[in-house]
């Protein structure tokens, strides 16, 4: 008498345990097919291998892994190590011998590190080359070789400093130490900049952000074809983690650097600090408030001659303007702002500068020079002798200058309004 299965599931329990085995994976279908056909006893492996659609000695092959999981080789894996389709270069002889010598005449590398190699061949065209040569491969296929091997896709780093400075070392002391004096007193100090001049208009601008449809530009970025310039001169209160961004539209003169002091100092800077009996300004060598360039000293006094306050500045060294705490501090989340939006305008300028924020509490706040034109002037010697600062010489390098305000006869006072 034949063997009849009598412990069948009925329709409503058949469709569950169907359902839920789809949802499983390769092997977890083939473990639980075992689990249930060994549920049911003798007659179960058929049963189950007909009710799920698979075959019965996929069902046996589980009760073989149910058996041993206490050693299971693809224990947190789909697959046991070594499963699966051989990569290409594995299983195609002579084909990464092929590549390996295509690379040893067109390989460079650094004379100072002998593990840096790049090539200037892309994986399409060793690809190519490779099935000229009888090893027919596709290009992704080689671009995971190359990956393998360390030749990774690598953008170019700017990390090289274009130079060196003999008191280097003793300048950062400096200012270390004028920061934590200023720090000690309660007097405050910023750190300035000028941030890249910016154009207005339906220019591109590097970025993406979330949109239904791409914004659109010209398709080509010439500067006629803008509305205007705005030059972001920044303003940074490492102790209060603010930062202040004043835009100028027409040049990044000394004149308009400090018209950017004057207009933060007397708007929030004062406010802030209304003890002050000196500020301390950190800023790069070069630029708008060089240290070398005296129409900036000279525009500085009249400044430290208008608030009464003694202005002090520490250069950072040259080639050392990335150490400047602005430019990580402030400027990056500025242009995290800014990213992939069209300056159309001013006013979208400002919107988007003042959104700049971190979760450690940096806030930014924006104001527009609109009505001022800072040209370019030549410093006369006699205008630098009415420069009443006073200067350090580290080595070759300009050290701390100060202003200090001068007698009320000497005064030059500024006839702008706030």
């Amino acid at each position: 008498m034949a063997f009849r299965f009598s412990k069948q599931f009925d329709a409503e329990t058949a469709k569950v345990t169907l359902d839920f085995y789809l949802t499983l994976s390769e092997k977890d279908r083939r473990r639980f097919a075992a689990r249930e056909a060994k549920r049911l006893g003798r007659g179960g492996v058929p049963y189950i291998a007909d009710l799920l659609g698979c075959s019965c000695r996929t069902v046996e092959r589980g009760l073989t892994e149910l058996s041993g999981l206490s050693d299971d080789p693809a224990l947190g894996r789909v697959r046991r190590p070594g499963a699966g389709r051989k990569k290409k270069i594995e299983t195609e002889p002579g084909l990464e011998d092929n590549l390996n010598e295509m690379l040893q005449t067109r390989v460079a590398g650094d004379p100072d590190d002998a593990d840096v190699i790049f090539t200037d061949l892309s994986a399409a065209q060793l690809a190519d080359i490779a099935t000229q040569n009888g090893t027919p491969v596709s290009d992704k296929t080689v671009d995971r070789w190359l990956a393998d091997i360390g030749l990774g896709s690598r953008k170019m780093v700017k990390d090289v400093a274009g130079g060196s400075t003999p008191d280097r070392e003793a300048q950062f002391l400096r200012i270390r130490e004028l920061i934590d004096q200023y720090a000690f007193l309660g007097n405050p100090y910023f750190s300035i900049d000028t941030k890249a001049k910016e154009h207005l208009g339906r220019l591109y601008r590097a970025g993406r952000i979330r949109s239904t449809e791409p914004l659109h530009a010209f398709d080509h970025d010439f500067p006629s074809w803008a509305d205007g310039v705005v030059i972001p001169h920044g303003i940074y209160d490492p102790v209060l983690n603010s930062g202040h961004i004043n835009l100028g539209l027409s040049h990044d003169t000394s004149e308009f650097a400090t018209e950017s002091l004057r207009r933060y100092w007397q708007r929030i800077g004062m406010k802030n600090y209304p003890e002050a009996t000196s500020i301390l300004l950190l800023c790069d060598c070069g630029g708008s408030n060089a240290a070398n360039r005296h129409l900036f000293k000279y525009y500085l006094q009249q400044l430290v001659d208008q608030i009464g306050i003694e202005i002090r500045v520490a250069h950072y060294p040259s080639y050392c303007s990335k150490y400047n705490p602005i430019e990580r501090r402030l400027f990056p989340h500025i242009g995290r702002a800014c990213s992939g939006m069209l300056f159309d305008s001013v006013q979208t300028v400002v919107k988007l500068m003042r959104r700049a924020s971190t979760r450690t509490g940096l806030t930014a706040t924006v104001n527009v020079l609109s009505e001022l034109v800072f040209a370019s002037t030549i410093v006369r010697e006699k205008r630098r002798r009415q420069i009443g600062h006073r200067e350090l010489e580290l080595g070759r390098e300009p050290g701390p200058c100060r202003c200090a305000p001068r007698s009320a006869s000497l005064q030059t006072r500024y006839n702008r309004s706030p």
